[in-house]
């Protein structure tokens, strides 16, 4: 078995071909987070971002997308971003994770949405709910799951959207645009979001704006940027991006206009991204990590993913754990608290108001 590690740009469509094949054979893979042409538009702005191609004689069995950090700290592509992580494997493929970290020259590589089915999951990792919509039945498959499981929230979703039309006027849905002037909108929105809710604002780096800009660009059958706009007569009220495979829609960036806030703009937006989705062909929709409300409500089901590290004797891997271990245990804790949990999101939100306060 060898390992040999490459940029992304270097793959040639040889490999982007055999990468999709890997991903498509196994449905654990089935997200766009690990599709080459993900891993690919990051390299393009973070040229850490490496891939190891495993090949086992004269096949090439596996993909291992990483960047790698100062000290040997591996960490996945997008690190922060992405709602999906790991190898791209044969499933028959017998892979050693302290190999393959040390041919990648890393000392650590640490995650916290690593997908089933990887040889760097081990029963110590901690596991976290993915929350689902199941479409492989269709449309109305999954609206009569709503009515039987979440009937109150889902008439009271409809009624608020009748309601928005008879008061301001109609609804239009604009699903997989590739227009860059609604995400403009979609990412202003999400940018009040993160400083009203006392977050980083992801879009203040400029890299990140970049690549969803280069994702949004890249339109192909296997995988593609989609961007999907809610308008009540005309003004945009609610929208989301995020990425798909031929069968799979992954949620990443959702945010609505807090004007329209009574309206329940969010979920609206959500149904009718959903029936648009299923329309298309769409299986499943990832909503992503996380027990949000509206994730409860519209979920069908969830995966799971792992968050860990794997490491081996390093001197970058006894920094690492000192500097995120005990971090990331303290943090685990308060999220398993609902108490915690909700002394911790009151706090964050004072500090957003003040901060905004203090801006304007």
């Amino acid at each position: 078995m060898r390992i040999t590690l490459v940029h992304p740009r270097d793959l040639g469509r040889p490999e982007v071909d055999r990468w999709r094949a890997l991903q498509e054979a196994e449905p654990t893979f089935d997200n766009p987070f690990l599709s080459p042409e993900f891993t690919i538009a990051v390299g393009e702005s973070r040229d850490q971002t490496r891939v190891a191609v495993v090949e086992d004689g004269n096949d090439v069995v596996a993909f291992f997308p990483f960047e790698r950090h100062p000290l040997g700290i591996g960490k996945p592509v997008a690190a922060g971003l992405t709602d999906a992580q790991g190898m791209v494997k044969d499933a028959k493929a017998e892979i050693d994770a302290q190999t393959l970290i040390k041919a990648c020259g890393l000392g650590v590589f640490e995650f916290d949405h690593l997908v089933a089915g990887q040889p760097m999951l081990a029963e110590r990792h901690e596991l976290h709910p993915s929350p689902i919509i199941d479409l492989s039945d269709g449309w109305a498959a999954y609206t009569d799951y709503l009515t039987a499981n979440s009937g109150k929230t889902y008439k009271s979703t409809l009624a608020k959207s009748r309601k928005l039309q008879r008061d301001v006027g109609p609804l239009r849905h604009d699903y997989a645009s590739t227009d860059p002037a609604p995400l403009r909108t979609l990412l202003g929105w999400k940018t009040d979001q993160y400083r009203r809710t006392g977050r980083t604002d992801r879009f203040a780096t400029r890299w990140i704006v970049e690549l969803v800009e280069r994702l949004l660009a890249t339109q192909t059958e296997a995988f593609a940027g989609v961007l999907d706009m809610v308008y009540v007569d005309g003004v945009p009220m609610a929208g989301h991006f995020g990425l798909r495979t031929r069968n799979t829609l992954v949620g990443w960036f959702p945010a609505y206009d807090t004007a329209f806030a009574k309206s329940s703009p969010g979920l609206i937006h959500h149904l009718a991204m959903a029936e648009a989705a299923a329309a298309a062909g769409i299986k499943l929709i990832d909503m992503g990590r996380g027990t949000k409300e509206y994730k409860e409500k519209l979920k069908t089901g969830e995966l799971h993913v792992a968050e860990g590290r794997v490491a081996r004797a390093s001197a970058g891997a006894g920094v690492h754990w000192m500097i995120r271990v005990p971090v990331r245990k303290a943090r685990g804790a308060v999220m398993a608290n609902p108490v915690l949990l909700k002394t911790a999101d009151r706090a964050l939100k004072t500090y957003g108001r003040l901060r905004t306060a203090l801006q304007a």
